[in-house]
């Protein structure tokens, strides 16, 4: 039965993952105003303004240095798709736990990842003290969290309530 309250929720995980991928997920001023640093799931980009040296024309543009974090995209497109294909495995509750379990493990993997490249790896950019805000796509994160807890709840509610009813036959 695909009508049932984990499918729901496996789908919102789903559309979490596409939010994820297509907005950013987090961004930090820096010293300046034309400063500024982003993170989305396919790159880490920061935009400094180069001070003029001796002997060397002043550049009018700030620079952007851009680090790609393909593998962030690659975990976070993972996670819609598993959770996708577990809709589809209705018949087979044990499965569809199994795979709740691999999407848990996968969605802590990329906040750790997140934290990581927003706590640790941007604390030099800007002003130390200042983390940054948080965007959209960070709590399409944090949502997809909550709503995988949640199909898995009732994905073993439901195994309890046939493992029950068998014993009763």
């Amino acid at each position: 039965m695909i009508q049932r309250v984990q499918s729901i929720f496996l789908v919102l995980i789903t559309i979490c993952m596409v939010v994820a991928l297509s907005s950013p997920i987090w961004e930090k001023m820096g010293a300046k105003p034309s400063e500024m640093a982003h993170l989305t799931a396919l790159e880490y980009s920061q935009q400094q303004v180069v001070s003029a040296q001796a002997g060397l024309p002043q550049q009018v543009a700030p620079s952007t240095a851009v680090t790609p974090v393909w593998y962030l995209a690659l975990l976070i497109a993972i996670v819609g798709l598993v959770a996708l294909y577990t809709v589809f495995q209705y018949r087979n509750r044990l499965t569809q736990t199994a795979l709740c379990a691999i999407n848990a493990i996968m969605l802590t993997a990329v906040m750790g990842i997140v934290l990581y490249r927003t706590l640790y790896s941007s604390k030099s950019y800007g002003n130390p003290s200042d983390q940054g805000e948080y965007q959209i796509g960070f709590y399409a994160l944090v949502a997809a969290l909550i709503f995988n807890a949640l199909a898995n709840r009732f994905i073993r509610r439901d195994e309890k309530l046939v493992r029950g009813a068998d014993r009763l036959r």
